[in-house]
């Protein structure tokens, strides 16, 4: 008779950050083996997740099989000066065996506040009996500072209230968030040293391009270069499967050209980053729910594409991208956005529409982004255990 060993009791925390959702550790709750970065911790994500599921359902996981809801994040109180609490986040493939640890998730940040402070990684004369708490998060992905303001009310996080975020069919308590810096520390804010360029992409096309790295390295293409109005929804991209491989090799090219990988074969294995997106001048369209998003409501249209497929929103990060593009004259986004100087952008998504503020300026013949400023919710969903079989570990 064959012998199985048994499912093993992992604590953790199932939330919504922004239009995302995924698991919360604390690393110190994870398996010792998992609580360092390597081969055992990323088979026992990618178990609790659910992936790879070729049926690309992640039925036998905790994954949602889109790129919003297959998500993990780690914690850990920061050891880093002026610091509360360390933040991880991997972004988990649905359909093949990787986790990627490339960049950050601007929507799951929304959360980590709160985690931290119910976790008590957040030091107790930090918390208000009522008001704001703001907790420092060091990212660990970009070794960047985040900055969230989060409502407290008797001592304990406030997680319900009025705040509406379309993308999010509930409202809940306002989370201001503040990316500091959020330019690339690795090199320049624009790694080709151009506002835009031509991007040659063989058997596709040539296109003008802005290349960012602000929130998360970013392609921006217009719309109308590549055949689109940039009212599309999620239908209209990813129920096709040509449209989604010109995307995809349009991004490996892109890539390739921002330094991020040497050969475009390697952005199979970077699925994370970076993002690809099309932007437009304002035009009206119907939301995904059914909302009437008029073109003098918003400054301009955004689409963007995350792990390969149309987002239902917009990223957290990329929407760092484009609130920093716009505010850079010469831009895509910024021309789309009618052109000038600008500190903040209001962009229709295929869920309706988003305002996201940014400071940036020029500095010795290069820009550089201060600051990126946006409101998100976040809400725990479930808490207690996930439980993967203890074979997960043997790797």
């Amino acid at each position: 008779m064959t012998s199985f060993k048994r499912q093993i009791k992992v604590p953790a925390t199932y939330m919504r950050g922004g239009t995302s959702k995924g698991v919360f550790f604390a690393r110190t709750d994870l398996p010792e083996a998992a609580q360092q970065s390597g081969a055992v911790r990323d088979a026992l994500l990618l178990r609790v997740i659910g992936s790879p599921d070729p049926y690309a359902k992640q039925i036998d996981g905790m994954g949602g099989a889109t790129s919003s809801t297959s998500k993990t994040v780690i914690l850990d109180k920061s050891t880093k000066a002026d610091h509360d609490v360390d933040y991880l986040f991997g972004q988990v493939s649905i359909d093949k065996p990787f986790v990627d640890w490339s960049g950050n998730c601007g929507n799951l940040t929304a959360a980590v506040g709160a985690f931290a402070i119910s976790k008590g990684m957040v030091d107790a004369d930090r918390i208000p009996e009522t008001g704001i708490a703001v907790v420092r998060i060091w990212q660990v992905n970009i070794q960047k500072t985040i900055v969230a303001h989060v409502p407290i009310t008797n001592g304990e996080v406030q997680e319900t209230g009025d705040f509406e975020l379309d993308g999010v069919t509930f409202p809940a308590a306002e989370v201001q968030i503040e990316f500091m810096d959020p330019a690339d520390g690795e090199g320049s804010m624009f790694p080709t040293g151009n506002l835009v360029d031509e991007l040659e992409v063989p058997d596709v096309g040539t296109f003008k391009a802005t290349m960012i790295n602000a929130g998360i390295p970013t392609i921006f293409v217009n719309a109308e270069d590549i055949g689109y109005t940039g009212t599309e929804l999620q239908d209209a991209i990813n129920g096709d499967a040509d449209a989604l491989a010109r995307f995809e090799t349009i991004r490996a090219y892109g890539a390739v050209k921002m330094g991020l990988i040497s050969d475009i074969a390697e952005a199979a294995s970077r699925q994370h980053t970076p993002k690809i997106a099309f932007v437009s001048e304002p035009r009206s369209y119907t939301s995904t729910s059914g909302k009437e998003v008029a073109a003098e409501s918003v400054d301009l249209l955004v689409r963007a594409l995350s792990m390969g497929k149309l987002h239902h929103a917009m990223m957290g990060t990329a929407a760092v991208a484009i609130g920093t593009a716009a505010a850079i004259p010469g831009t895509l986004v910024n021309l789309a956005a009618g052109g000038g100087e600008r500190d903040a952008v209001r962009f229709g998504h295929p869920s309706g529409t988003l305002r996201v503020g940014a400071e940036a300026k020029l500095v010795n013949g290069n820009w550089i982004a201060t600051k990126a400023i946006m409101s998100r919710s976040a809400r725990v969903l479930m808490e207690g255990w996930v439980r993967v079989p203890a074979e997960t570990l043997d790797v």
